[in-house]
């Protein structure tokens, strides 16, 4: 009789930690109470879709579209396109709190400003593919990563620096639609 009074007295402990780290293991966002009102962030991030170019002897890599979004700490946003050497006119928006606030979470919390900045070797035979980079100014620190799209490298990009693009995307749809 003791010793199963003794089981279900150490069983409790368990049941409670498994009710409270269920649902922050199966939880696939980032909390947005990560980030605070006193963070203050300014994000440049450029898409550039190259293209190799031979010339007999010589080779060129030449830019067909350029984007650029620039995110202000108030939400202030520049979208500038750049295509086929000529500039169309610039798209001027705001990005909402809440999106913000995400953006700041995603960046903060993942670690994302201590990726070092290596450069990511493009391979030989990729002829046309997109180069990305982000620069993030976080609390006055800064951080600079440039990457291509996965099928022009062999090197590993890591996951954070997709998710962070895939979320600046997003918002390039949003403001250019």
């Amino acid at each position: 009789m003791v010793k199963k009074f003794y089981l279900v007295l150490g069983a409790i402990p368990v049941i409670v930690a498994l009710l409270i780290s269920v649902p922050l293991l199966t939880k696939n966002e980032i909390p947005i109470s990560a980030a605070n009102s006193f963070d203050k962030i300014d994000i440049e991030y450029t898409k550039h879709q190259l293209k190799k170019i031979n010339y007999g002897v010589t080779e060129r890599v030449g830019a067909q579209k350029t984007e650029i979004l620039t995110i202000k700490n108030d939400g202030e946003m520049k979208y500038s396109v750049t295509e086929q050497g000529y500039l169309q006119p610039d798209i001027r928006s705001t990005l909402d709190e809440k999106k913000l606030n995400k953006i700041k979470a995603l960046i903060k919390e993942t670690g994302f400003m201590q990726i070092p900045s290596e450069s990511f070797p493009i391979l030989e035979n990729a002829t046309e593919f997109q180069k990305s980079n982000v620069k993030i100014t976080l609390n006055g620190r800064a951080q600079e990563i440039h990457w291509p799209e996965q099928s022009a490298t062999d090197g590993f990009i890591p996951p954070i620096i997709t998710m962070v693009e895939s979320e600046l995307d997003r918002i390039i749809n949003d403001i250019s639609e």
